[in-house]
């Protein structure tokens, strides 16, 4: 017995945070509950929670439907959307070396975005709309694999391609705008590309929401190879890692999240931007610890702002201007902080 405190490994969170971070999340859930045009005491939320898991009376039926139809499929939606687009930023950061690559700089987001607008021009439900968001999101990122690979090109390729591909789409989903209806169809594809959680369900998340697990779930347990992506070929091989198949395995899972995100809530900017560096300035760059923190202060963020969106005004604001609202200042402030202007 030394008497002394056996330190967490290098980058690993400290123990108060490892207790915090998931709890944070639970606790916004909570809150986000209580709050909107009516107003539910936290003594009822859970004593109407209670209810459901013990089988006891439920409170009147304007409130349940509110807690569980409305503001609790909404309150999922946000935490995973949240979750998964941070985690995508996050990753998408480290394998570009770039500060400034978001979850669309493969152009799935655009790709997604023209899928729902098409969808909504043809008419379909918004499962229909759901499943050819994701389709046309998918299909993007194959479009910017195939066009930014093959001999003797690099990462910086891939980029470029998806910026190009991005470009393609957003051209595409102004094509749609175009041709679509101006007093029925064009204003709920405006609407929905301003970025919405009011139409979440527990139909779409069933379908939306195992992608977004599954991807956040494999990169959780690749953080601790994650630190490789930024190092060249040689380097990473010196390391014992195979850095191709890390590469490709970040891009599918990143890519699937944000394919599921957009097709359920549309586009929501500067979350996976703004996230990201929230939390590398407080934990470091160490995946271990950037990673985990990264997914629930995401999950936190969009919860916060969506309980905003919906409740500060009698029409709802659309959730895309409230995080541009906060993105901007914020990256203002952290540009004018950094030395030499360097993020």
């Amino acid at each position: 017995m030394t008497g002394r405190k056996e330190k967490a490994p290098a980058g690993a969170l400290s123990l108060p945070w490892k207790i915090a971070l998931p709890l944070l999340p639970l606790l916004a859930a909570l809150a986000a509950l209580c709050i909107g045009r009516i107003a539910v005491p936290p003594a009822d939320v859970l004593r109407s929670l209670w209810s459901h898991l013990a089988g006891e009376g439920p409170l009147p039926a304007q409130t349940e439907t509110v807690l569980w139809k409305i503001r609790l499929p909404r309150i999922l939606l946000a935490l995973l959307a949240g979750a998964g687009l941070s985690t995508a930023g996050c990753v998408f950061q480290s394998l570009f070396s770039n500060p400034l690559a978001t979850p669309d700089t493969l152009g799935v987001a655009s790709g997604a975005s023209f899928g729902a607008a098409l969808g909504l021009l043809v008419g379909l439900d918004l499962i229909g709309v759901q499943l050819v968001s994701l389709l046309f999101g998918l299909c993007a990122v194959v479009l910017t694999w195939l066009a930014g690979t093959g001999r003797g090109r690099n990462l910086n390729s891939i980029v470029l391609a998806g910026i190009m591909i991005g470009s393609l789409f957003t051209a595409l989903v102004s094509l749609v705008k175009f041709t679509a209806d101006t007093e029925t169809k064009l204003p709920s594809i405006t609407y929905w590309l301003m970025g919405s959680l009011d139409s979440a369900g527990y139909g779409s998340l069933l379908l939306g929401a195992p992608p977004i697990l599954a991807g956040i779930l494999v990169l959780f347990l690749l953080r601790w190879r994650l630190n490789v992506l930024p190092l060249s070929e040689d380097e990473a091989r010196a390391s014992g890692t195979n850095i191709r198949a890390l590469r490709a395995a970040a891009i599918l899972c990143s890519t699937a999240i944000t394919a599921s995100c957009v097709s359920m809530c549309g586009q929501v900017g500067w979350v996976g931007l703004l996230v990201p560096h929230m939390c590398r300035m407080k934990f470091g760059s160490n995946h271990l610890s950037l990673l985990p923190a990264s997914v629930f202060t995401g999950a936190v963020f969009l919860v916060a702002v969506d309980t905003v969106a919906r409740s500060a005004t009698a029409a709802e604001i659309p959730i895309s201007i409230l995080t541009a609202m906060l993105g901007a200042p914020f990256f203002i402030a952290l540009m004018r902080r950094s030395e030499g202007g360097r993020l």
